[in-house]
């Protein structure tokens, strides 16, 4: 790698610590080929990705970041997971590391705060923005159709009303 690509990539990292909700540092030594494919289409299913950067190259990257103390992370065969949602890529890497023992979450960073092990695993817990928002719209809808539904039943209750009496007065 010429120097040329070494600034770009050092941008590009830079780009994700500043935009990413949660980023996720494992250690991925001894994974297959076919175990880390899984773990980036998780994660792009997701809505996460999935980097692989040399440790010297991330922490040039984390300089003057706000989560520049998730440097300390860095070290041996790391793989970083990231997502601008900042749930999705801490479930996600919580749940592949329970279906594969070589994949060992080190921490990570959430904006400023930088997250330990048990941090990471916390996050992953919390709902996603997905979640939040289905169950705002749920809150806010339900009141909607309550009071709809309140002020359709008494007209259609004078409806019936007034057609009994239409009827009694045909009748009679």
């Amino acid at each position: 790698m010429d120097r040329a690509q070494k600034e770009k990539l050092v941008d590009e990292l830079g780009q994700i610590f500043e935009s990413s909700g949660v980023v996720v540092v494992a250690h991925y030594a001894g994974l297959t080929v076919a175990e880390m494919q899984d773990l980036r289409g998780r994660m792009r299913a997701s809505g996460a990705s999935v980097r692989v950067a040399k440790n010297r190259l991330a922490k040039i990257a984390l300089e003057g970041k706000p989560c520049a103390g998730m440097g300390e992370l860095l070290t041996g065969m790391t793989v970083l997971s990231y997502s601008e949602d900042p749930v999705a890529a801490a479930k996600v890497a919580e749940d592949f590391a329970k279906d594969n023992k070589k994949f060992e979450i080190l921490g990570g960073a959430m904006g400023e705060t930088i997250l330990d092990r048990a941090g990471v695993e916390a996050v992953s817990k919390m709902p996603s923005r997905e979640e939040l928002i289905a169950s705002i719209v749920g809150c806010i809808g339900a009141p909607a159709s309550n009071i709809a539904g309140a002020i359709g039943a008494p007209a259609s209750n004078i409806a019936s009303i007034l057609s009994t009496i239409e009827e009694r007065g045909e009748a009679a």
